[in-house]
């Protein structure tokens, strides 16, 4: 983390296991997504009745650049704070894991996109579609018109299609024209 994480106490005794247990799961999370910024942890003890017990709620916010700010907020009734706080920590920090593994499953599809156009995948644009399993798309760089087969789209994706879609794909010269063969869409 390029900033020191930071531990905020609010009506929660300040103590050296809440904060070494915290501060463990804290270095995990790079473990999730890389390039995570900054991260705050909000321990907080809510207003609850006598009767009752005391609500505690952990809050988890994590920053990873560009633009992703995350956030996990658990809360319970505690009674032995000793044996229950750990829970309630986990259950915030297992939320904040999940958001960071979609996130970085995100950033990698984004990657591969970008991958695939500099290796020199071309544009294209679905200009027409078949039931029969066939279509038409227009290559934004030279304007051609390439035939493409269901079995040439990747990830079985032939039904999500439409007319106007924006795919990368390969193309190679058949017996009656152009032919695109590993057509994927855009921004899958």
């Amino acid at each position: 983390m390029q900033i020191a994480p930071e531990i905020i106490f609010h009506d929660v005794d300040r103590s050296p296991w809440v904060e070494s247990y915290v501060l463990e799961r804290l270095a995990r999370l790079e473990k999730f997504a890389q390039g995570i910024t900054s991260c705050r942890v909000s321990l907080t003890q809510e207003q609850a009745s006598h009767h009752k017990g005391n609500r505690y709620s952990v809050m988890v916010e994590v920053r990873l650049p560009p633009n992703h700010d995350l956030a996990a907020k658990k809360a319970k009734m505690i009674h032995d704070m000793a044996t229950q706080l750990p829970a309630l920590i986990n259950l915030a920090f297992g939320a904040i894991e999940r958001q960071l593994k979609k996130t970085a499953a995100l950033r990698r599809a984004d990657v591969k996109q970008a991958d695939l156009r500099h290796d020199g995948h071309p544009h294209g644009i679905v200009e027409k579609l078949f039931d029969e399993g066939y279509g038409f798309l227009r290559a934004v760089d030279d304007d051609r018109q390439i035939y493409f087969h269901r079995n040439s789209v990747l990830h079985g994706d032939f039904e999500r299609l439409a007319v106007g879609t924006e795919v990368l794909f390969t193309a190679q010269d058949g017996e009656q024209g152009p032919q695109a063969y590993s057509v994927q869409i855009v921004g899958r």
